[in-house]
């Protein structure tokens, strides 16, 4: 009787343990998420940055500003690298995650049950 009541206890302890582990997978996904809105938006700047000067093209000559556009377009490029890289990495770091919860939820019934319920 106290052999059960024990086994029961560990049982519930351990698929305690594994929705712990889901929840902190999770909210690293979340942040890999705010990562991928982050570079999105580092994204987004050069071409409005861009835009901006294209749409403003008719005040100017380039070839009069050209040393204010070089370094400008230089900074426009960074950014996109950076903005790529955030993506990127973000979507990895994703996918990892989404393995990782997979997998657990092979492993423990309860998270199988809780992650993927049936309509």
């Amino acid at each position: 009787m106290k052999e059960t009541q024990v086994s029961a206890a560990n049982f519930e302890q351990h698929e305690a343990l594994a929705i712990n582990e889901v929840q902190l997978l999770l909210a690293e996904k979340r942040t890999s998420l705010s990562i991928l809105r982050t570079g999105l938006a580092v994204l987004v700047l050069p071409m409005t940055v861009t835009s901006f000067l294209i749409a403003t093209s008719s005040h100017y000559q380039w070839l009069n500003i050209w040393y204010f556009l070089l370094p400008l377009m230089l900074l426009n490029l960074l950014l996109v690298v950076l903005g790529a890289y955030l993506i990127l990495h973000s979507m990895k770091k994703m996918l990892h995650y989404d393995r990782l919860i997979h997998q657990l939820c092979l492993e423990h019934p309860v998270l199988k049950h809780l992650l993927n319920p049936k309509p």
